[in-house]
C-alpha cells in the first residue's frame, strides 16, 4: 500500500556536468519517510523507509524483532498519514503486548544501524537456534535468480538507490521481490509479505537473496525464520559469518556471475 500523498519516488531539477558540459534535467529519486509502528497505541519505532508495502514491513519485522512469534498475534494493520510521516498502528495479542513493554528499548532510526537502541551486550548480539534448512542450490540456479531479481527491482531502476531482498523458493523460481531504502527494511518487507501468502512458504527450503551486504542482522533476521541459505550482492562482516556458522546458515557473498564465495556451510550447495 502507498498513501496518495506518499509516492515512493519523486522527480527533482537537476544539473547533470558530463563531459566537460553542463545540461538542465530531470531525475527520479526515491522517497524516504519516517514511519512509526505502533503498536496497541502506543509507538516503539520510528524508521526511515520507502512509503511502500507498509503492511508487510510491519509483519515482518514484528516477527524478526521477536515482537510476535506467529502472523495470528497480529490482529490489526492500519496505514495512517501523519503531519510528518506515516503512523503504522497495530493492535497485537494482549500476552505479546505486555512482554513487549517488559523489554521495550529505543529503536528510533535504525535505517543505518541494525543494533541502536540496545541497553546490554546481550540485547546486541541476539542468537537465534540453529536453522533445520534442507535447501540444496546449485551455483546456476543462484545466478539465474539474482539475474531475476534484478529485473523485478523496479524502484531501483528508475532511482538507483533502493535495495532488494527475494525469495528463491526450492523449486528454483523467485516467489516475490521487496524493496526499500534501507536494507534491513527491504528484508523486513519480504519476510512479512511471504508470510501473507496464501500459499504458505517453507522457509526451511529456501533462499534469502539480498542486493547490500550481509550484517549480522541480516544473518539474524533471516536464520530466525527458520531460513539456512543466504545470497548476498556485497561481503559478510566477520559476526554474520561467525552468526551463520553457528547457526547453521549457508551464507555467501559476492555472487555476482560466473562466481561468488562461501564463507559457511557449503555443504547446502548442489552440483551444476
Amino acid at each position: 500500500m502507498v498513501l496518495p500523498e506518499y509516492a515512493s519516488s519523486t522527480e527533482v531539477a537537476v544539473e547533470r556536468w558530463r563531459n566537460g558540459g553542463v545540461s538542465s534535467s530531470r531525475d527520479t529519486v526515491a522517497e524516504e519517510v519516517p514511519v512509526a509502528l505502533e503498536y496497541n497505541g502506543i509507538s516503539h519505532a520510528v524508521m526511515m523507509a520507502s512509503p511502500t508495502d507498509l503492511e508487510d514491513f510491519a509483519l515482518g519485522f514484528s516477527l524478526t524483532e521477536g515482537i510476535l512469534q506467529d502472523r495470528s498475534e497480529l490482529f490489526d494493520c492500519e496505514i495512517v498519514s501523519a503531519a510528518d510521516g506515516i503512523q503504522v498502528q497495530m493492535q497485537i495479542a494482549t500476552e505479546r503486548f505486555v512482554m513487549l513493554k517488559e523489554k521495550r528499548r529505543n529503536l528510533t532510526g535504525r535505517t543505518g544501524c541494525g543494533l541502536c537502541g540496545a541497553e546490554t551486550l546481550q540485547q546486541a548480539v541476539c542468537k537465534p537456534a540453529p536453522v533445520a534448512s534442507h535447501a540444496r542450490f546449485s551455483a546456476a540456479a543462484i545466478y539465474a535468480a539474482m539475474a531475476e531479481m534484478q529485473k523485478r527491482q523496479h524502484l531501483q531502476q528508475v532511482t538507483g538507490a533502493t535495495h532488494a531482498a527475494a525469495w528463491l523458493q526450492g523449486d528454483g523460481k523467485i516467489a516475490l521481490v521487496r524493496e526499500d531504502v534501507g536494507r534491513h527494511n527491504a528484508l523486513d518487507k519480504l519476510i512479512g509479505g511471504l508470510m501473507q501468502l496464501e500459499a504458505k512458504q517453507d522457509f526451511a527450503s529456501g533462499a534469502v537473496l539480498i542486493t547490500s551486504r550481509a550484517s549480522y542482522e541480516m544473518v539474524q533476521k533471516a536464520a530466525s525464520m527458520g531460513c539456512g541459505f543466504i545470497v548476498a550482492v556485497s561481503a559478510p562482516t566477520a559476526l554474520a559469518i561467525r552468526l551463520a556458522e553457528q547457526a547453521g546458515v549457508t551464507l555467501l557473498g559476492f555472487v555476482r556471475e560466473p562466481g561468488h564465495v562461501v564463507y559457511a556451510h557449503p555443504q547446502r550447495l548442489a552440483p551444476a
